[in-house]
C-alpha cells in the first residue's frame, strides 16, 4: 500500500533516518523542518499521515497538530507524534490536541510500520467516502467538526470485551463517569450476542483473555457486517509489540497498554468515538446524496434519469429472458387549474397521493417513476401487452373512483389518461418504447381522456382486453 508521509522534526538526522526507514518501504515521503514549514506542507502536498516531532523549537508538536485540526483541508490527515516525552499526561496532551497516536524515540521499526500502514488504509478510506460525496455533489466539509468539537460532551455506546472481572470493573467505572454507556462481556460468544442486540460506538478488547486470543476476535469483529467499520481498541501488555502489529494490520484502530492512566483512556476513546460519527456522518450523507440522484424529491419515487438507465436494462435482457417488457404512461387530466383554484401546495399534495395510490397497485417488481410534472411511467418487466393493458384500466379506474382530499378539506376528482407500449426487441432503445407510450397517452387524450390507449403496433387483443375491463 502506498501512501504520502509528512515527516516532521527540526533536526535533519531525525529526518533523514525516517525518510530512510520510510522510503524502503516504498512510502514517498515529504519534510519539513517546522511547525510553521509543517502547516503549509500539510495544506498543499496533501499527506496521509504526518509523523510530527513534539519537541520543536518556536512551535512546538501539540500547537501543530491542534491546528492541523482547526484547518478543514487539514483536520482529516492522521497525527503520530514521535516524541522522547513518556509522561502520561504528555500523551493525554497529545490526544487532546488532536494526535492519533505517539512513537517513543528511538523509533521502533514494527510499530513505527505497524501504526504506518494502520492509520492510511483508515484515511484512505475516509478519502473515498469524501470523494464519493464530493462527485455525487454533496458538501464534504459538513460534519468534519465532529473531529474537532465538545468531545468531553459525546458519550457512546461501548462493548468492553473482558475476562478479569476486577480490570473491566476498573475499565467500566471509569468510562461511565465520563457518561458512556458500558457492555461487558467475558468471552466472544457473550460478546456475539450483546452485538445483536446493541450498536456499539466503540469495542474495546483486551489481547489476553482468558481461553480465546483476542485478536482472533478482532478479526472476527471485522469480518461482520454489523462491525466492519466499528472502532476497535486493544488493551495490550507492554512485551506485546508484535501482536500488536499483526492487530493493527487486521483491523484494530487503536491500542493501551497496560497499566493505563484514566484520562488516557478517555482520551482515546473520545477520539475513535468521534472518527465512528464523522464515519457514519460521511457516509449517511453519502448515502442521502445518491438517493438524491435517483428518486423524485417531492414524491419519494424513482425520478426519470434513473427510471430511463433501469428501463434500458430491463430491455436489454429480453435477449436472455425472452420475455416483453411494457411501459405505461399516464398524465393526469386538467391538473393545471388544481393548482390555479387550490394553489401548488394543493397540487403537491396530489401529486404524492397519486404516486402512493399507484404505488400500491402495482408489482414489487415494477417500477414506478415521475417522468416530469404530472406525468408519470410504469415500467413492467416480463408483462406481455395484454396484461400491461388490463393493468392501466386497473389504475385509470382507481385514480377515478376515489377522490383526493386535500388540506383545505375540498376533496377533488382525479383521472388520468395512460398509454400502453410493448416491446420483445432486445435492440429497441428505452427512448423509442417510451416515445411510443407517450403516442398512445396523447391518443387517449384526443379521445376524451380518462382513458387507456395503447401505442399504434399493439396487438387486438390488448385493445379488446381493455374494452373488457370497462365493462
Amino acid at each position: 500500500m502506498s501512501a504520502r508521509i509528512l515527516v516532521v522534526d527540526d533536526i535533519p538526522a531525525n529526518v533523514r533516518l525516517l525518510e530512510a526507514k520510510l522510503s524502503a518501504e516504498y512510502f514517498e515521503v515529504v519534510t519539513a523542518h517546522d511547525g510553521p514549514s509543517a502547516l503549509e506542507a500539510a495544506a498543499t502536498k496533501a499527506p496521509d499521515l504526518i509523523l510530527l516531532d513534539v519537541m520543536m523549537p518556536g512551535m512546538d508538536g501539540f500547537e501543530v497538530a491542534r491546528r492541523l485540526k482547526e484547518n478543514p483541508k487539514t483536520r482529516h490527515i492522521p497525527v503520530v507524534m514521535v516524541t522522547a516525552l513518556s509522561d502520561t499526561s504528555d500523551r493525554v496532551k497529545g490526544l487532546d490536541a488532536g494526535a492519533d497516536d505517539f512513537l517513543s524515540k528511538p523509533v521502533n521499526d514494527v510499530a513505527l510500520f505497524a501504526r504506518v500502514r494502520s492509520l492510511t488504509r483508515l484515511k484512505l478510506m475516509i478519502d473515498e467516502l469524501r470523494v464519493r460525496q464530493a462527485s455525487s455533489g454533496g458538501e464534504v466539509n459538513v460534519g468534519e467538526d465532529m473531529l474537532n468539537q465538545g468531545a468531553e460532551t459525546e458519550s457512546g455506546k461501548i462493548l468492553l470485551l473482558e475476562s478479569q472481572a476486577t480490570l473491566a470493573a476498573t475499565i467500566t467505572g471509569y468510562l461511565e463517569e465520563a457518561g458512556h454507556s458500558v457492555e461487558r462481556a467475558a468471552s466472544g460468544d457473550e460478546a456475539s450476542a450483546k452485538l445483536a442486540a446493541t450498536a456499539p460506538d466503540l469495542i474495546i478488547v483486551n489481547l489476553r483473555l482468558a481461553n480465546e486470543d483476542g485478536l482472533r476476535l478482532c478479526s472476527h469483529f471485522r469480518t461482520k457486517e454489523e462491525t466492519r467499520h466499528t472502532p476497535i481498541l486493544l488493551v495490550i501488555s507492554g512485551d506485546d509489540l508484535e501482536q500488536l502489529a499483526k492487530g493493527l494490520d487486521l483491523g484494530v484502530t487503536d491500542y493501551l497498554v497496560r497499566p493505563f492512566d484514566r484520562n488516557e483512556l478517555l482520551a482515546r476513546t473520545r477520539t475513535q468515538i468521534r472518527r465512528r460519527r464523522y464515519h457514519d456522518q460521511l457516509r449517511s450523507m453519502l448515502d442521502k446524496s445518491v438517493s438524491m440522484a435517483y428518486t423524485d424529491p417531492l414524491t419519494g419515487i424513482y425520478n426519470r434519469r434513473y427510471m430511463n438507465a433501469n428501463l434500458d436494462r430491463q430491455i436489454m435482457e429480453i435477449g436472455d429472458t425472452q420475455k416483453p417488457v411494457s411501459v405505461i404512461m399516464f398524465d393526469l387530466d386538467h391538473f393545471k387549474p388544481v393548482n390555479d383554484d387550490h394553489g401548488h401546495a394543493a397540487g403537491d399534495e396530489i401529486l404524492k397521493a397519486v404516486a402512493k395510490r399507484v404505488s400500491a397497485g402495482i408489482r414489487d417488481f415494477d417500477m414506478l417513476a415521475r417522468y416530469g410534472g404530472e406525468e408519470f411511467v410504469v415500467v413492467m418487466p416480463n408483462t406481455p401487452v395484454e396484461l400491461a393493458a388490463s393493468v392501466a384500466e386497473r389504475l385509470r379506474k382507481g385514480l377515478e373512483d376515489q377522490p383526493f382530499g386535500i388540506a383545505s378539506g375540498a376533496e377533488l376528482k382525479i383521472t388520468a389518461s395512460l398509454g400502453v407500449a410493448t416491446t420483445s426487441d432486445p435492440m429497441e432503445t428505452a427512448a423509442s418504447l417510451l416515445q411510443r407510450a407517450d403516442e398512445a397517452l396523447y391518443a387517449a387524450k384526443r379521445s376524451g381522456r380518462n382513458r387507456v390507449s395503447l401505442a399504434g403496433d399493439e396487438s387486438e387483443p390488448a385493445k379488446k382486453e381493455v374494452a373488457a375491463t370497462r365493462g
